[in-house]
């Protein structure tokens, strides 16, 4: 059983399948042979899985937290730190566990070059108070500094590869992370609105 957000990608490979999260998204499974992939910046990841059944999944967001999910007017809210763990956490125990079986690992939070705003250490802060407020089981942590990183995550092993980006590729991360966020600005919600007398 696997379960999507919009906006992720699939790709079959001869040791199996693995599926790209990309920001504002997440990804859950319980297949043995699913590698879930994501490259991070200033954003933080968590791994939650229930390591009784191996079910499990990885999301990505980009600011800590808000109040509404709002986004400049646009629903966005899996962007956001809070709505992305309750999101990511209400999907895994559907699979039938309970909120204290699971077990959680954080990466990302970067303070990359020419982000000068600071947010990498944000969303970093967000995620280590989050899983102590939430009193959940927090395995490992791999946050801050300032280095992009890649992570591939195998829910039914709970086997997290964390691999530094080099410093060429450090570049084109700050800018896919800030067009992303300008698009997100400028993206209009959509649909009509019918007013009735």
């Amino acid at each position: 059983m696997s379960s999507r957000a919009a906006g992720n990608v699939s790709v079959g490979h001869p040791q199996g399948q693995t599926t790209r999260v990309l920001p504002g998204d997440f990804y859950v499974t319980g297949e043995k042979d699913q590698t879930i992939v994501t490259v991070l910046g200033s954003c933080v990841a968590a791994c939650i899985r229930n390591p009784a059944t191996g079910f499990g999944g990885l999301n990505h967001f980009m600011l800590p937290e808000s109040d509404t999910d709002q986004w400049n007017g646009a629903s966005r809210a899996l962007r956001y730190g809070n709505f992305a763990m309750e999101a990511l956490i209400n999907a895994v125990l559907k699979s039938g566990c309970a909120r204290s079986d699971l077990e959680v690992k954080l990466f990302g939070g970067a303070n990359l070059h020419g982000s000068k705003v600071g947010v990498g250490a944000k969303n970093a802060a967000f995620a280590r108070h989050y899983i102590e407020a939430e009193g959940l089981h927090l395995v490992s942590s791999d946050l801050g500094g300032d280095f992009g990183r890649r992570i591939h995550f195998n829910p039914v092993t709970g086997k997290v590869q964390r691999l530094l980006l080099k410093d060429r590729d450090q570049g084109a991360v700050v800018r896919a992370e800030s067009r992303y966020g300008r698009e997100l600005v400028v993206e209009d919600v959509g649909g009509g609105i019918d007013l009735f007398d």
